[in-house]
Order: structure tokens, then C-alpha cells, then sequence
């Protein structure tokens, strides 16, 4: 009985073949579910997504957030998501291209969102990241930093905060390390 569906399966795709048509590729579930999330979204109107590798790739994509109120707005900041074939049963990779001074996010981009660590639970979707990476630009946590001087800051002296968070999105200095612009 299952070489009789085998042979009608290898039947079926060489007609396909014969039509001029490629072979259809097989979506994983976690392409499926992905699709469903995308096309779900319900973006905060300071928030984009951009397929850079085109529609095809939907595994790969960019998200932008430019803040309308709070430490960092008027920037603009740009993530990368990489997610994996067996989401949702693993979160997707974040990670933020533009060099943010940020108790949150250190200078390689990498991001401190519970949800996308120990907090990570297959209910939830991208439209819950992309709010919660916007949720990080308008309350950075100093209690869970990966940038610790940025933390240390933010605790201890909120104006100083706010002042290195110009300077670095205005393209210039925090310390030794530089920031290019990003208003």
C-alpha cells in the first residue's frame, strides 16, 4: 500500500514537471506558522518589516522601530530575525543591527528580552517581540542589562542617561566607544 502512494506521489510530480512547473516546495510548520503570525501582524504605526532576501525567504526578515516618545525617540533602529524551522517551539533569533547605547541591548547587538530567552513559550509570535522590542526603547530595564554601564547610568543619574542617549544617536561618543548616528 505505500509504495502504491509513493508511485502516485512520484506520478503526480513528474506531470507537475511536464507542465512547465517547478515542483512545489513542502513548508515546514514552522514556515506555516510564521506565514500565519506575518500575516497577522499588528505593527505600532512607528514599526516596519522588510523582507531583504525577498518574500520568498520569510525565516529571514528586518524589523524597524523608530520611537515616538521616550528616551530614544526620533531613532531609528533596525533588528534582524532569524527563525528557525521548528518555531514555535524555539524563539527566534534577535538581533540589532544599529549600535544602540542601551542598558538592554550590548554593543554586538545582542538583545536582553525575557521572551526571548527563559520567558519564550510557543503561544506566543513575532507581533509579541516586535512589542516587546518596542516596549525596550520606551522602558529601558536597568535591572537585567547586558550593557552595564548603560544600566549603571540609567539607575544612578536618569539626565546623564539621557544626555549619553543624545550624543550616541546624534553620531558621536559615550565613553570610548563610538556610536554612529542613527536620527
Amino acid at each position: 500500500m505505500i509504495r502504491l502512494f509513493k508511485v502516485k506521489e512520484k506520478q503526480r510530480e513528474l506531470a507537475e514537471n511536464a507542465n512547465g512547473r517547478a515542483p512545489v516546495k513542502k513548508q515546514s510548520a514552522g514556515e506555516l506558522r510564521l506565514h500565519k503570525d506575518i500575516t497577522e501582524l499588528n505593527l505600532p504605526k512607528t514599526t516596519t518589516i522588510s523582507f531583504p532576501n525577498g518574500k520568498d525567504d520569510l525565516m529571514n526578515f528586518e524589523v524597524t522601530i523608530r520611537p515616538d516618545e521616550g528616551y530614544y525617540q526620533g531613532g531609528i533602529f533596525v533588528f534582524t530575525f532569524q527563525v528557525s524551522p521548528i518555531y514555535p517551539h524555539e524563539a527566534p533569533k534577535v538581533k540589532c543591527k544599529t549600535k544602540v547605547y542601551h542598558p538592554n541591548i550590548d554593543l554586538e547587538g545582542n538583545v536582553c528580552l525575557n521572551i526571548l530567552r527563559e520567558d519564550w513559550k510557543p503561544v506566543l509570535n513575532i507581533n509579541t517581540v516586535i512589542y516587546g522590542l518596542h516596549h525596550l526603547f520606551t522602558e529601558p530595564n536597568y535591572e537585567d542589562p547586558l550593557n552595564h554601564d548603560a544600566a549603571a547610568v540609567l539607575r544612578d543619574n536618569p539626565k546623564l542617561f539621557e544626555s549619553n542617549v543624545r550624543r550616541a544617536m546624534s553620531g558621536g561618543y559615550v565613553g570610548q566607544t563610538f556610536f554612529p548616528r542613527c536620527i
